[in-house]
């Protein structure tokens, strides 16, 4: 499987999603398009940023950017029964972009060499650095802050990338299908880590 093919994938997904929550905050179709390109590529922007790369690897992405054009123009224009439809799919979209994303962006990492720390902190990037901004941007708590277990199917996916544990295609075929699997059970479920609770004085 090829960063082009989990490109494709996690920026349509997350153009997507970026696309349904700005409708439902009733931004205008500028702020539409803003939400859902942010979402789309903030997550590989803030990893190149902090992982020293380049960040303006971006605007060489001209077909990619036209791919999260299509789709949140597709999501805009709908008739109002398939938006409503495509509401109720909202974690299934951003499931998706958070295995894609989360592979692509450990896969990126080990491929430059870097150490396991940093092909773990890839993978977190990448999978939610673009939901979180578009969270913060819709006025929402980031979801991956304080509800149901989300980053943690990105750092295992790292942990297994950076180790070389699956390196084959339908290996991370597989891994991508796991995580999105994952996080609808955490979904449905409300699976959360523990949080924290502060203790009353005396």
């Amino acid at each position: 499987m090829s960063w082009e093919i989990l490109n494709v994938v996690g920026i349509s997904a997350f153009a997507i999603s970026g696309a349904i929550i700005a409708m439902e905050e009733k931004y205008d179709l500028f702020g539409a398009y803003v939400l859902g390109l942010v979402t789309a590529f903030g997550g590989g922007v803030i990893r190149n940023a902090l992982i020293g790369l380049p960040t303006d690897v971006l605007w060489k992405q001209e077909l990619m950017i036209y791919v999260a054009l299509i789709a949140i123009t597709l999501v805009l224009f709908c008739p109002a029964k398939w938006f409503q439809y495509c509401k109720k799919w909202l974690n299934f979209f951003d499931a998706i972009g958070l295995a894609a994303f989360s592979v692509q962006g450990a896969l990126y990492a080990s491929d430059k060499g870097l150490p396991l720390v940093a092909v773990i902190f890839a993978a977190v990037m990448t999978g939610i650095g673009g939901g979180m901004i578009r969270d913060l941007l819709a006025g929402r708590k980031p979801l991956v802050l304080q509800k149901e277990i989300y980053a943690l199917w990105s750092v295992i996916t790292g942990g297994v990338i950076g180790l070389h544990w699956l390196e084959d295609g339908w290996q991370l075929l597989a891994l991508c299908v796991l995580v999105v699997a994952l996080r609808m059970v955490s979904a449905i479920y409300g699976w959360h880590l523990p949080r924290i609770v502060q203790r009353k004085m005396g």
